[in-house]
């Protein structure tokens, strides 16, 4: 089945294609400026996702619908590495309030939560002005993604004590 996009869904998708690369560009470079490997290994697979995102979209403006199951299937089983990182993570938490963190790691990972709270945010505006029940459960299912990676990296700043809930 061919999807037909009006003006307005092409320009909007457009938009959170650019969003998605702007979160690879970032991810991947903060990847490589990163101290913490544990924050190293989130950033690379949040970069994997935000690229699968990316061509998601790519077959959405092309006319295709996405296949949901598959990338809900690769979703699954980033989000349970994920889960084990995130564990692994408020092991170290007693560590990080003690020792300190490093300064350049926090602002990173501030950056992209403050990302990742506007890229979903913005997903909310293409959904409700999408006509296909496909495209809207496939642009859900990336939001759904999206805050998953804020809640990733909210965790690990509170773990870190980068993040102090009053």
């Amino acid at each position: 089945m061919t999807i037909k996009l009006s003006q307005k869904e092409r320009m909007l998708l457009q938009d959170q294609k650019t969003h998605e690369e702007t979160c690879i560009q970032k991810y991947t470079r903060y990847t490589n400026e990163a101290q913490d490997q544990a924050l190293k290994q989130m950033f690379t697979q949040h970069a994997n996702h935000e690229r699968q995102h990316y061509d998601t979209l790519n077959q959405i403006l092309s006319g295709q619908v996405p296949n949901i199951q598959q990338n809900q299937q690769q979703g699954q089983q980033g989000q349970a590495q994920q889960g084990q990182q995130a564990q692994q993570g408020m092991a170290k938490s007693t560590q990080g309030a003690q020792g300190g963190y490093n300064q350049n790691d926090a602002q990173m990972v501030n950056d992209m939560l403050m990302t990742e709270k506007y890229v979903s945010g913005t997903y909310d505006t293409v959904i409700f002005e999408s006509t296909n029940s496909a495209v809207r459960q496939a642009l859900n299912h990336i939001q759904k993604e999206e805050q998953q990676h804020g809640e990733d990296l909210f965790n690990y700043m509170q773990a870190h004590g980068m993040y102090n809930v009053q």
